[in-house]
């Protein structure tokens, strides 16, 4: 077996403008493809994240909540690598996303920190 890279991830949102806003106004990521699929009443947008991975945003009506703590089985989070993580936190605050405060990775030293998506899916920034 050969696996190679991770092809995308997918997240289901409630609100489909406001996580569009987010995703692709104000973390930056390019609009691959935006599709309303009729037969599902729903949005499905494709975000390129870098040249192999993709970030899938699903937008049924009535998803369920996330359930949060206690933590659920299933992704616990979404992780993005950066060059500087206090300037990138710096431009999320001046987009108006809070950051958790700065700290290192228990095992790697690596600095890292956590925000929210619309619907409360933890995203984290590592170093």
């Amino acid at each position: 077996m050969n696996l190679t890279a991770v092809h995308h991830i997918a997240i289901i949102v409630s609100d489909y403008k406001k996580s569009r806003e987010f995703y692709v106004e104000k973390l930056g990521f390019e609009v691959k493809r935006e599709n309303f699929r009729q037969d599902k009443n729903d949005w499905k947008l494709d975000l390129k994240v870098n040249e192999h991975t993709e970030l899938e945003i699903f937008a049924p009506e009535n998803a369920p909540k996330r359930p949060s703590y206690p933590e659920a089985c299933g992704l616990r989070h979404l992780a993005f690598h950066v060059e500087n993580i206090e300037t990138v936190v710096e431009e999320l605050k001046n987009l108006g996303i809070e950051c958790e405060p700065i700290r290192k990775d228990t095992f790697t030293g690596e600095k890292m920190t956590f925000f929210q998506d619309p619907d409360g899916l933890p995203l984290e920034l590592h170093e």
